[in-house]
């Protein structure tokens, strides 16, 4: 899922999302209900029609962005309260506001509000984020009421292997639709995650979807497929794609490096996406050193692209049963940096006060 945190994702039209493949979107609770407010959504009938989409859109119950506030709000057993970024002003956002906003909002797919602590928590924080967690997930449920929109727990736990199995034991015996797996990407190992990442998933419903929140490369998503995910959300494609970063058939390219500067190659040879079809290397290097948003634009319309292709294929692999030699090949594919024309990293020189700086090189 593209993320469009506020109703948008970054630079493209909903015309633009479907021509590369999108068809769910994720927006974020948090950010709607400070900015256009749930008033904008009940006067449009959802973001749907707000935003001119109309394919499934995923809303975050906002428990992310609270956990990312750090010291500028409280917990309690009520919910969480926090200022406004915009005006300052004090909000609570407890269960049962997450789910009124979500509702309002007319997303596809709702989340409950949870308590993400760091993946590095010791076990009594942890489980008293997971209690809360299972608390906060019961009002949920209560407050959807007669609402079609699905809804999804969210398991929690950190790094605790007795506590992911509590916490997937107590959700999966609520009649939640599907299940994320929370708590990951917040401190710990690449190991770490990826085996706490299989012991989750393998302790979930296989009948449901499984979730892994905001998460990842296309090397990521592999390694959770491989251990039982169905879906993701992550800014990366659009983050990377800022900064002259794509992935591509043959690995990741840099194209911001002086040695795309004079290159009539398009971005990805093996690519059908429009900016490959139609913009050189050159072009494109050109765009992303003078800043200029067509650059990233180009850039997240190619990434966003290889995305829907990549679990397209999976998709087909999985069907054909062809998965596992699709994994072993591509993931030794998607480990690689930018093979094509390898980073040199020369010894560092000291360089003398009032001396020029160095011109730009192919590194």
């Amino acid at each position: 899922m593209p993320v469009g945190t506020q109703a948008t994702v970054k630079g493209l039209t909903p015309e633009s999302l479907k021509l590369v493949g999108s068809n769910v979107l994720l927006a974020n609770t948090y950010h709607l209900m400070l900015r256009p407010g749930v008033e904008v959504f009940e006067k449009f009938g959802g973001i749907h029609n707000f935003m001119k989409w109309d394919r499934p859109v995923l809303t975050d119950s906002g428990g992310f962005q609270i956990f990312s506030l750090s010291n500028e709000r409280k917990i309690t057993e009520e919910g969480a309260r926090f200022k406004s970024y915009i005006d300052g002003k004090t909000f609570l956002l407890s269960p049962e506001e997450s789910i009124r906003v979500q509702r309002a909002i007319g997303s596809d797919i709702m989340m409950v509000l949870d308590e993400c602590v760091p993946s590095t928590s010791s076990h009594s924080e942890a489980k008293r984020a997971m209690l809360l967690t299972h608390r906060w997930a019961a009002r949920s449920l209560a407050a959807r009421g007669d609402s079609p929109q699905a809804l999804f727990g969210i398991v929690q736990g950190a790094c605790y292997e007795d506590l992911r199995r509590e916490s997937a034991r107590v959700l999966t015996d609520m009649p939640f639709d599907g299940f994320a797996i929370g708590g990951l990407a917040v401190g710990e190992t690449k190991a770490q995650r990826e085996d706490f990442c299989g012991f989750t998933a393998a302790l979930l419903p296989k009948d449901k979807p499984r979730y892994l929140m905001g998460v990842g490369t296309p090397l990521d998503i592999l390694e959770a497929v491989y251990r039982g995910v169905d879906m993701f959300d992550c800014i990366i494609p659009s983050n990377l794609a800022k900064r002259g970063t794509a992935f591509t058939s043959n690995g990741k390219v840099h194209i911001y490096r002086g040695t795309y500067k004079l290159s009539e190659a398009p971005l990805d040879p093996n690519c059908s996406c429009s900016t490959c079809a139609t913009y050189s290397r050159a072009y494109l290097h050109h765009l992303i050193k003078a800043d200029e948003y067509l650059g990233w634009k180009l850039m997240s319309k190619h990434n966003l692209f290889f995305y829907h292709q990549m679990m397209e294929e999976i998709r087909r692999a999985i069907s054909d049963d062809t998965f596992v030699s699709y994994y072993n090949e591509k993931r030794d594919l998607w480990s690689r940096g930018d093979e094509e024309h390898p980073m040199n990293h020369p010894r560092r020189t000291k360089i003398k006060a009032g001396a020029p700086a160095p011109e730009d090189s192919e590194t």
